[in-house]
């Protein structure tokens, strides 16, 4: 990867179980957890007796690191002194198809070394984990260690003394509750409770593993037993990979066994996401999908419901902690239509169960169904607080949902369940769609806005999306009169948006603004043709007018922007040079970021600096070019017959 990435993914499970490094040597910093608190590890390699860091902060002398690079499911390191050529491997096996293998609380570190002076050497390397893995802060409380017992390796856990999984929910915590487990595999491998300290001796308590390399490669093997994952209305789960009778020992012990085989996988599977993100965009695009990947997997939990039914449950991370956020779902959905619709299924699950309840009294979609891990019912906008809801936003979003899913599979089979809710929200867009009162969008940071042209469109292509739904069902009337409605409100839309110079405005009632059509890419990709061609072109290209740096402000009230729509913008043009312009200022503004944490998805195209936002779902968005490109989205009268 050419890019410097912002920070870059070593350990990327869950939204607990996230450790980054901030720096681009490993050895200049402590590695942290994605909210930038310390998730400190520290990790050794000791030649013919000389002892040097390869990863974390310390007293000791570090070996020099000499190149990284970074694919989706990998991160690769080599390190090199007079000796040796050492070799650090960090993967991660968000594998999208293979839902154990998704929600596998397992990740890997595996180490090699290579004589470089052409003579034997005795080397070996050691892994330190502290405290702060397993608390929300070191010395909150008092942990408790112990080895145990697994096939083929050595293993060691650490956790709270006090376990009370699930106590709490917000954005900026970490889990105080469950086992972090550090396995070993390799030559005289070994583990112990404490190690030499990274840092002071500040009382943090570490576990360790080491193994020799001499003679060949060790594989750490790390995970997290967090017991219960979800408090789903009411109801404690647990993930989907524990949802049977598998234990967290069988588990590490299946990662352990299945490495060899697994890691080929990620790496065909990395390098042809690779292969097809630059068929379709260009370079510079596959590196942003590719650099995407798990911190979009990894803000998610993996789950099953009493029923057994899949939940693919998002953490609204460093926004408000929210989960299950509609308009974060809707935005991150490219990737998982390419790679396995089912999950979309797990994400749209808890905002269907949380709108049939007596509590959810609205004619529209909620926003969101709890805040991470504590899926109880909304609570943004206190939950029913009528004033901060996201009426068309949300019923645009399940909607576009809905159609795309279907279109994704070639079947309505899950979305007929839900066919009278649907019909209430598309009916609320038809009623209240075409020319939106003061209301919210997903880009509430930008508070209130009356008249919004983007939440028509989205509106619109809601409308649209019932209509592909109900043709697929085969009630042609019910579609006929849809599609009718969206076709007759884009029409409006086009006289009344329209800036008179090829440009067309953020609201209706403000001549002379612009903003981001981002919510058309629908209609483009479903093929729906209900804005004109020369409509979409002109808005396009009139977009350059008002770059900067780092490229399109959201819209002319600041000059922030949004990582996600600036790609969906991107993608409503015919032209592969027009996107790719669209492209660079943002590969740019992740290469040149001051900033040292995971992908913002809002920071200002003037400095390139952060507002706000990190490691957020949202960033599966990216991933709409490649959709485009795939094919998959195409609407006509064959999908329903």
């Amino acid at each position: 990867m050419n890019m410097r990435a912002p920070a870059i993914p070593l350990f990327n499970i869950d939204p607990y179980f996230s450790v980054w490094s901030a720096t681009d040597k490993l050895t200049d910093s402590v590695p942290m957890h994605w909210t930038g608190k310390p998730n400190t590890m520290l990790g050794t390699v000791t030649v013919d007796g000389e002892i040097s860091r390869f990863m974390g902060e310390g007293d000791m002398p570090a070996i020099c690191q000499k190149s990284i690079d970074i694919d989706a499911l990998s991160t690769y390191y080599v390190f090199q002194n007079e000796k040796i050529r050492l070799e650090i491997t960090f993967t991660s096996p968000r594998i999208p198809a293979d839902l154990y293998r998704l929600s596998s609380p397992t990740a890997y570190m595996k180490a090699r070394a290579v004589s470089v002076d052409g003579k034997a050497h005795n080397v070996r390397v050691k892994l330190a984990v502290s405290e702060e893995l397993c608390l929300n802060e070191k010395g909150q409380s008092e942990t408790e260690t112990s080895v145990i017992s697994i096939k083929g390796a050595s293993c060691i856990r650490m956790g709270n003394k006090t376990q009370n999984p699930l106590w709490r929910s917000g954005d900026d915590v970490r889990i105080d509750w469950g086992y972090f487990y550090l396995a070993v595999r390799g030559s005289v491998p070994k583990v112990s409770e404490i190690s030499e300290k990274p840092k002071e001796n500040d009382g943090t308590n570490y576990i360790t593993a080491e193994a020799d390399i001499s003679e060949g490669p060790a594989l750490f093997v790390t995970a997290y037993d967090d017991i219960y994952s979800l408090v789903y209305f009411g109801e404690n789960l647990k993930s989907w990979w524990n949802r049977g009778d598998e234990t967290i020992e069988t588990a590490v012990e299946n990662a352990v066994t299945v490495y060899d085989e697994l890691f080929d996988y990620c790496r065909q599977f990395s390098d042809k996401l690779f292969c097809d993100a630059v068929r379709a965009g260009g370079e510079k695009y596959a590196e942003l999908c590719s650099l995407a990947w798990r911190q979009v997997m990894a803000a998610h939990k993996v789950a099953a419901d009493s029923n057994g039914e899949l939940l693919f449950v998002s953490k609204e991370c460093f926004s408000n902690g929210c989960a299950a956020t509609v308009d974060v779902s809707y935005p991150s959905i490219p990737m998982f239509l390419i790679y396995n619709p089912e999950l979309i299924k797990g994400m749209m699950r808890p905002i269907f169960r949380y709108a049939s309840t007596d509590t959810w009294k609205f004619d529209f979609a909620p926003h969101d169904a709890g805040q991470y891990p504590i899926l109880n019912g909304q609570v943004y906008s206190n939950g029913t607080d009528p004033e901060w809801q996201m009426p068309v936003e949300e019923c645009g979003n399940m909607l576009v949902m809905a159609a795309s899913l279907s279109l994704a599979e070639g079947n309505i089979e899950f979305v007929s369940q839900h066919m009278d809710t649907l019909g209430i929200w598309a009916d609320y867009l038809a009623e209240h769609g075409v020319d939106p009162e003061h209301q919210l969008c997903t880009d509430d940071f930008a508070g209130h806005l009356a008249h919004n042209c983007n939440l028509s469109i989205k509106a619109i292509m809601g409308i649209a999306s019932y209509a592909i739904i109900n043709d697929m069902a085969g009630q042609r009337e019910t579609a006929e009169k849809y599609m009718n409605t969206a076709r007759s409100m884009a029409e409006t839309w086009v006289k009344n948006a329209a800036n008179g110079d090829g440009s067309y405005r953020l609201a209706f009632d403000r001549p002379g603004t612009f903003s981001m059509k981002y919510n058309a890419v629908w209609d483009k990709l479903f093929g729906t043709d209900l804005f004109p061609r020369e409509v979409i072109e002109s808005e396009v290209a009139s977009c350059f007018e008002h770059f900067n740096g780092y490229g399109m402000p959201l819209d002319n009230r600041a000059t922030y922007t949004k990582a996600d729509w600036m790609v969906w913008t991107a993608t409503l043009t015919s032209h592969r040079d027009t996107f790719i312009r669209f492209v660079e200022p943002l590969w740019n503004a992740y290469n040149s970021s001051r900033s040292r944490i995971p992908m913002t998805d809002w920071y200002d195209t003037v400095t390139g600096d952060v507002i706000g936002f990190r490691h957020r779902t949202v960033m599966g968005g990216l991933f709409i070019k490649l959709l485009e490109y795939t094919g998959k989205m195409t609407y006509n009268r064959t999908n329903a017959e």
